[in-house]
């Protein structure tokens, strides 16, 4: 019975989304149900059951007048375009989820390239000359960032195939969104937990200058060196695994929001953010990679590293108030 509702929901999908049409969908639904319900109480097995249903109902074209939709039959379809199969869609979360880590790691470095020549400019180890730690610290400064654009680079390169996703008509079948909706809620969890994790580090990540900064302490000037340091890396740490999450969560977003709206199947989306104007939308496409090369351009031309991630929250506050006025969220 299962293949039959599937095949249903593919026959509606790309019809409009209205009461007369989903009403003739219920309708032939209860029908093939009822034939189904008949041909396995004569003793037919259950796949030669759906093959006689599919076969006797599977024809919208001649079922158009009996269900009342002629006129909507003979408006022109709205295309539903290249299909996504649930393998495409599997290897495509799998992608995601690798170009949000890297993404995430990538940031990370960028956030805590500086800690080696913090630590440096204070030379605490012995046998180290100053300008042996500083050479040291400075090298680990251009290996983060090579190594940081390194990853940028790997994770667009990655998902530079599934482009066709925003280039190309998409649509996925009711079996394939329903199986993303299924991940999608068992993920919500693992997200929440990793966006609060990522706030709380960012939050408490002052803490150890704070504290330092009131408390009179031998040798002051490497200890609250090393408490900056330190905070880069709680903040670092924070805004990977926000970037983890949120990355992994678009890519479902954006899986539930391939089918068009106004359509049976564009029903399904729930939570996509469209943009009316399409300058905002342009805009929205390529904010992060460009809040990642503003706060690089910002943090190379003054160097102050342990202020400069500030961007990343700020950004996130900018987009959901963009979101907010200038985006609508799909309600089906």
């Amino acid at each position: 019975m299962e293949t039959i509702r599937n095949y249903l929901e593919n026959m509606f999908a790309g019809l409009p989304d209205t009461p007369e049409v989903r009403k003739a969908k219920d309708e032939l639904g209860q029908m093939m149900e009822d034939k189904y319900t008949e041909l396995i109480a004569e003793g037919k097995v259950e796949n030669e059951a759906v093959g006689i249903v599919i076969s006797e109902f599977g024809n919208l074209d001649e079922l158009a007048e009996t269900l009342g939709l002629t006129h909507v039959m003979g408006e022109e379809r709205e295309e539903t375009g290249r299909n996504i199969t649930r393998e495409d869609v599997q290897e495509y979360l799998k992608c995601c989820a690798e170009s949000g880590f890297l993404t995430g790691l990538g940031v990370f470095l960028c956030i805590t390239c500086a800690v080696g020549c913090m630590l440096a400019s204070v030379s605490p180890f012995p046998g180290i000359g100053e300008n042996a730690a500083m050479a040291i610290g400075v090298t680990m400064l251009f290996v983060f960032l090579a190594v940081a654009v390194g990853l940028f680079i790997f994770s667009s390169v990655k998902m530079n195939e599934w482009s066709f996703l925003k280039e190309e008509r998409c649509s996925i079948d009711y079996a394939t969104s329903e199986y993303v909706r299924n991940e999608q809620n068992n993920f919500r969890t693992g997200s929440a937990l990793m966006m609060t994790i990522g706030v709380i580090l960012i939050i408490i990540s002052v803490v150890p200058v704070s504290v330092l900064g009131i408390m009179a302490v031998d040798d002051e000037g490497f200890v609250m060196i090393a408490a900056a340091a330190l905070m880069l890396i709680f903040i670092g740490i924070g805004v990977m695994l926000i970037i983890i999450a949120s990355t992994k969560s678009e890519s479902y977003k954006r899986l539930m929001g391939l089918n068009r709206q106004g359509t049976v199947a564009g029903s399904r989306d729930h939570s996509r953010i469209h943009y009316e104007s399409k300058a905002v939308e342009t805009i929205m496409e390529v904010y992060q990679p460009t809040v990642t090369c503003l706060y690089l351009i910002w943090s190379f031309i003054t160097f102050d590293w342990y202020i400069t991630w500030i961007i990343f929250p700020v950004a996130a506050i900018v987009r959901k108030v963009i979101e907010v006025n200038f985006g609508k969220e799909n309600r089906g």
